[in-house]
């Protein structure tokens, strides 16, 4: 089993999502601006989830990688895992919220599985259920912690800055917004590269082949 632990997993992710924050913040202000086209939305937004998994392996991302035309290539398997984990969520809460907090957990991996290992989406969600098994209360608490942190470092500099000049708070306000998207991405593809560390994925894939071929 994976040995995550939350502030190594937020201190690597950090150091992460930082180094890489100019790329992460050019792409999103890309797929803000292009958010309108039809069909190149879809590839952009595919590319969007994609983040983390290229930041597992270290790859150093240009900003109009979202553009590549091989994410749109995944967008009918795409669809039907999203569907597939907004229904189930949804039913969830009608047991009150945690069972699907429990579940969102469990499935916070099937996006990456899917568009890194090409599961499909049943093997997806089943692959990272087996590889968040024992770990979803420590992928809460970096969410949490992240959030928390994050707020107060945006409240304290937030507040100095524009108690000093007004236009300068706002920038620096603007600044570390931006810086937020990186960290979390950061900190996803720290968890998943660990997680994947595991061969629970491997044998999915092996498992399924071999059934395919009986």
């Amino acid at each position: 089993m994976a040995n995550l632990q939350v502030m190594p997993v937020i201190k690597d992710g950090c150091a992460i999502g930082i180094k890489n924050a100019p790329s992460l913040i050019g792409a999103l202000i890309l797929w803000v601006l292009t958010i309108w086209i039809p069909y190149i939305n879809v590839g952009t937004t595919i590319a969007l989830c994609s983040i983390p998994v290229a930041l597992s392996k270290g790859k150093v991302l240009s900003p109009t990688f979202i553009f590549g035309s091989h994410y749109r290539k995944q967008m009918g398997d795409f669809f039907i895992l999203e569907g597939l984990q907004t229904m189930a969520v949804y039913a969830s809460m009608i047991f009150l919220l945690f069972p699907a907090l429990v579940l969102s957990y469990s499935w916070s991996q099937a996006v990456y599985l899917l568009l890194d290992k090409e599961l499909n989406p049943t093997e997806a969600l089943s692959a990272s259920n087996k590889l968040t098994y024992g770990h979803k209360w420590t992928l809460f608490g970096i969410d949490l912690l992240v959030g928390i942190l994050a707020t107060l470092v945006i409240a304290i500099i937030g507040y100095i800055t524009l108690e000093m000049d007004t236009t300068l708070g706002v920038i620096v306000i603007i600044i570390l917004v931006l810086l937020i998207a990186p960290v979390y991405m950061g900190c996803h593809g720290v968890v998943y590269k660990q997680l994947t560390e595991e061969p629970v994925v491997e044998e999915t894939i092996i498992e399924e082949t071999v059934e395919t071929a009986e």
